[in-house]
């Protein structure tokens, strides 16, 4: 990977939410960082603005990670079934 810019692919509210899209992503073998306002991880908070989180990828990776996000809001990733395996 070159010296590339990290770009905004989704901003979430809650650690659980990212954390979700941050595996999406790495399970593409997509770098990913996070990033949360100063005040609300101090604090832990995870409601509202200080609940944000920003997800992060390069940009050589932009495009591809634009596509598994909008995947995972559209809800291709969600399953009536538990147990069953992904189509």
């Amino acid at each position: 990977m070159t010296n590339s810019k990290w770009e905004l692919v989704a901003e979430v509210y809650g650690d659980l939410e990212a954390e979700i899209i941050r595996n999406l992503l790495q399970a593409e073998d997509i770098p990913v960082t996070l990033s949360k306002e100063g005040a609300g991880q101090a604090l832990g908070l995870q409601v509202g603005i200080m609940g944000e989180v920003q997800v992060l990828v390069p940009t050589d990776h932009l495009e591809n990670a634009r596509s598994i996000v909008d995947d995972y809001f559209a809800g291709k990733f969600n399953t009536d079934d538990v147990n069953s395996a992904p189509e």
